[in-house]
C-alpha cells in the first residue's frame, strides 16, 4: 500500500489574508483626507441660489466698499402665494410654476384685492422676492419691502409674500 504523504511546503495557516505594502496603506489614506477636503470644501463654498450686492457709502474720496453675500438657497426661502383677484387656481398656478424653480412654496391662500401683482420681502430677502418677480415675468416694480405691512393674513413672517393681481393672469 501507499502511504498518503502531505506536500512538504510547510504548515498552512488557516487566518492567513494578504497584507498590503505600507506605501499603498499611506496612498489609500493620501487619497481619502484629499477627496474628503474637496468634498467638504465644496460643499460650503458658495451659495446655491444667493446673491452678492456691492454697496458703496460715503463722502467724497473716503468712501467704504462692503459685500454682503446671502447664504440662504431658494429652497430654504418661504414663499407665500395669495390670490387677489377673482381668477380661480391663479395661486396654485404660480405656486407650483415657483415650485417647479426650487423655492419653499407654501399652501396657497386667497389674499386682499389688488389692482396688480405685488412681491412683498421681509430683510434679507430683497434678492429672492427681485428673482421670483423675474420668475414670475413681473417688472422689478412690484417688489416692495414689507416693512411691517399685513399684507396677507398669517404671512407676515414669511420670507416673500407674492400678492397676484390682474395683471399675473395675463401673464402667467
Amino acid at each position: 500500500m501507499s502511504d498518503v504523504s502531505h506536500p512538504q511546503h510547510g504548515p498552512h495557516n488557516e487566518g492567513s489574508h494578504y497584507q498590503p505594502s505600507l506605501a499603498v496603506v499611506l496612498l489609500i489614506l493620501v487619497l481619502f483626507v484629499g477627496a474628503t477636503f474637496v468634498m467638504l470644501r465644496n460643499s460650503g463654498a458658495a451659495p446655491v441660489n444667493g446673491t452678492t450686492t456691492t454697496t458703496t457709502a460715503g463722502a467724497g474720496a473716503s468712501g467704504s466698499t462692503s459685500t454682503t453675500t446671502s447664504l440662504v438657497p431658494k429652497a430654504k426661502v418661504r414663499v407665500q402665494v395669495a390670490n387677489g383677484t377673482t381668477i380661480t387656481g391663479l395661486a396654485r398656478a404660480n405656486t407650483q410654476q415657483l415650485m417647479t424653480f426650487g423655492w419653499d412654496t407654501l399652501p396657497e391662500v386667497n389674499g386682499p384685492s389688488t389692482a396688480k401683482t405685488i412681491v412683498y420681502f421681509n430683510p434679507g430677502y430683497q434678492w429672492a422676492a427681485r428673482q421670483i418677480a423675474t420668475e414670475l415675468k413681473l417688472n422689478t416694480s412690484a417688489v416692495q419691502p414689507l416693512n411691517g405691512l399685513h399684507s396677507v393674513a398669517g404671512a407676515s413672517s414669511d420670507d416673500v409674500i407674492v400678492l397676484l393681481g390682474p395683471d399675473s393672469a395675463v401673464k402667467g
